[in-house]
């Protein structure tokens, strides 16, 4: 303690900081100089709680029907929303959802022509969100919604589809489902198809594909990415149709996440290595980009290398805090490096603070 006093010595290492406070008889997080801050699970919980609330008001029950706001507003609402969740600001969304989700209800039971794409693109980012949560059974619910939502309409459920695909992504039968809707929505001609259907159609292969590798079917996942890595091509990136992020870079990052999945963490670490030179990485979203991380992250710790699992984590708390802070798996990949003995103190301090050791 003396030498630490003097600054002979650093808090450098977890183990250390744990060793010095049981025998101060101190909440580790003391030592760095802070009230500890654990976890916030029942601020998670309470968000949760209020996003259930607006997903279970039904607006045809109502006696007195509340105002209706005018379309064009009422699409400025969801694109905020989605704009927030792509930049990984999901305290923001959580305050954005209970509102939006009763106002799109709202318009959907009062003019369903009108208020259509609307409540399909509520459903969707609420289902992003909660998958980020990993709330699956009320994920579940909005994705449905959706699904039904956008019935009768090839491009909205397609769009609804691939947060499917996110919600289901432990089912192997999705993949069935997935498929179907990729089909329906993709040209017959590759060539003379949109931007916006390949778009769509490679998204879903992607989500069927990682479900592929989820299930450990490695053959299946290849396939089925280098049939959405030919459509990738010619979308480009950069674009962000149908809020995919569908592009020749978003392949090559599901590539590394269905190595995590099929347990093949060098084959993932190489991959990782060489998809965030390319120049579209900086021009994913910022959720994409984080999420990507973590799973760098998980690829560096199967691979038996902690120090660069670390540096790849606090490139991604840099880059989207609640990515990490907030998002369970970050959480968990966190902790999980954080109890390695050479741990690095900056990774140490985040976990101390969050309560996760």
């Amino acid at each position: 303690m003396d030498k630490v006093e003097r600054g002979v010595r650093s808090l450098e290492r977890v183990s250390t900081i744990r060793d010095i406070a049981a025998v101060l008889r101190v909440d580790a997080a003391a030592l760095l100089g802070r009230d500890a801050q654990p976890a916030g699970a029942v601020e998670q919980t309470e968000d949760v709680a209020r996003i259930r609330a607006a997903l279970s008001a039904y607006e045809l029950v109502r006696d007195r029907p509340a105002p209706v706001l005018p379309a064009d507003r009422l699409d400025r609402h969801v694109g905020y929303a989605w704009t927030a969740y792509q930049h990984a600001r999901y305290p923001q969304v959580v305050e954005l959802l209970p509102s939006l989700l009763c106002d799109v209800q709202r318009t959907y039971a009062r003019d369903p022509v009108r208020g259509r794409a609307a409540v399909v693109e509520a459903y969707r980012v609420t289902a992003a969100l909660l998958v980020k949560l990993d709330e699956a059974d009320l994920a579940w619910l909005a994705v449905d919604r959706a699904m039904a939502a956008a019935a009768g309409d090839r491009v909205l459920v397609a769009c609804a589809a691939v947060q499917l695909g996110q919600v289901l992504r432990s089912s192997a039968w999705a993949r069935s489902v997935l498929l179907a809707a990729a089909y329906r929505i993709a040209p017959s001609d590759l060539d003379a198809g949109s931007p916006q259907e390949l778009s769509l159609c490679g998204a879903l292969l992607v989500q069927a594909g990682l479900v592929a590798a989820r299930s450990g079917d490695e053959r299946a996942a290849g396939e089925l990415l280098d049939e959405a890595a030919e459509m990738a091509v010619r979308v480009g990136d950069g674009h962000d149709l149908h809020r995919t992020a569908f592009g020749p870079t978003a392949v090559e990052l599901a590539r590394v996440a269905a190595a995590v999945e099929l347990g093949d963490g060098p084959v993932a670490v190489a991959r990782h290595g060489q998809v965030v030179r390319r120049d579209g990485w900086r021009l994913l979203p910022v959720e994409h980009r984080a999420a990507h991380l973590i799973d760098a992250a998980r690829a560096y710790l199967q691979a038996d290398d902690p120090t660069n699992a670390a540096r790849v984590l606090l490139d991604a708390e840099i880059l989207a805090p609640c990515e990490v802070r907030r998002r369970p798996v970050g959480r968990d990949v966190l902790a999980e490096i954080a109890r390695d003995p050479k741990a690095p103190a900056m990774i140490g301090e985040l976990a101390l603070s969050l309560g996760l050791v």
